[in-house]
């Protein structure tokens, strides 16, 4: 079964870095596309960044140039790379992985960044 579980979030000054992971079962990395989103609160969950099957990358401007996504294809581990965080930044990220008809999420993981 597809599992997917997020980890490497917690507080971080402004202007600092944080690297998320997504250790996934079930996920192959030539069939599945992959994400990160994150929700605010109060705001609608967005898109931070996706890997495409074939490798692809697409950025929203609101963070391109500042997050890097990445795939271990090894270890089946999806990376999302942060740096010159923002308090905008602040939410909860969820990866994600998409194949057609199906769309899986993990549970999320916190990113607080303080000014």
């Amino acid at each position: 079964q597809v599992q997917l579980v997020e980890s490497g979030g917690g507080l971080v000054q402004a202007g600092g870095s944080l690297r998320l992971s997504c250790a996934t079962s079930g996920i192959i990395f030539a069939v599945h596309d992959m994400a990160w989103y994150r929700q605010a609160p109060g705001k609608q969950r967005e898109l931070v960044a996706a890997i495409m099957r074939g490798g692809r990358r697409n950025y929203p401007d609101s963070v391109n140039g500042r997050v890097t996504i990445s795939r271990d294809n090894g270890q089946d581990t999806v990376y999302l790379q942060m740096n010159s965080l923002k308090p905008e930044d602040t939410g909860v990220y969820y990866c994600n992985a998409a194949s057609y008809g199906n769309m899986y999420w993990g549970r999320g993981t916190q990113v607080t960044v303080s000014s």
